[in-house]
């Protein structure tokens, strides 16, 4: 090696035992693992997170429900629209599960898991949809439904309040859970990976 080429600024950045080959070989094997994942990068360090949200709401849900069921008392003689349509109790199974098999699908990646998190996360997302019409018109239908039927009862809009209060509760967590769900229901990664410990296992 000649004097020229040892004091070289190429020679002082790259030194003989790193090559840039290398380092292009390392990027290209991160760039393989990214590309396996069946969820988009972002998402999948969250799934176990979003899905514990996913199964919170589905618990809120039916907890609400069961404050509905305490609303058929004189002088109310129905249920709440929202009630007797059943939005608190199906969608709070869906998302539930929803959230699940997220929690699972985060432990380990099977085909199995990815293809039945997506079905199950196109179902909640269709369900919290719905329960968003659903909680729309009962808010249209039932705004009155406490004081219109007790009249002259002072407690009458306070109850109201709290009524309209969990329809808020029910839409904010209906809407937020469609996002989730529409996330991980039409969103692919860079390439659709089945199960690779699965997929492992038959080569063996």
């Amino acid at each position: 090696m000649d004097s020229g080429a040892a004091h070289s600024p190429v020679f002082l950045v790259f030194p003989p035992d790193i090559t840039t080959p290398e380092f292009q070989s390392g990027h290209v094997t991160g760039t393989t693992y990214d590309s396996s994942m069946p969820f988009p990068k972002f998402l999948a360090t969250r799934m176990k997170i979003l899905g514990a949200v996913q199964i919170l709401f589905g618990v809120m849900n039916f907890s609400f429900g069961i404050v509905l069921l305490f609303t058929l008392e004189d002088p109310y003689p129905r249920f709440p629209f929202i009630f007797i349509s059943g939005y608190p109790f199906w969608s709070s199974i869906l998302f539930v599960n929803s959230g699940a098999f997220l929690v699972a699908l985060e432990r380990k990646t099977t085909e199995t898991l990815v293809t039945l998190s997506r079905v199950m996360n196109v179902l909640s997302a269709v369900a919290a949809a719905a329960g968003i019409v659903l909680l729309v018109i009962g808010y249209l239908i039932d705004q009155d439904f406490f004081c219109g039927y007790a009249g002259e009862v002072s407690e009458c809009h306070a109850v109201t309040t709290l009524f309209i209060g969990i329809l808020v509760m029910l839409m904010a967590f209906s809407i937020i859970e469609f996002l989730i769900s529409l996330s991980f229901s039409i969103m692919r990664g860079p390439t659709e990976c089945g199960d690779c410990e699965e997929r492992d296992e038959k080569e063996q």
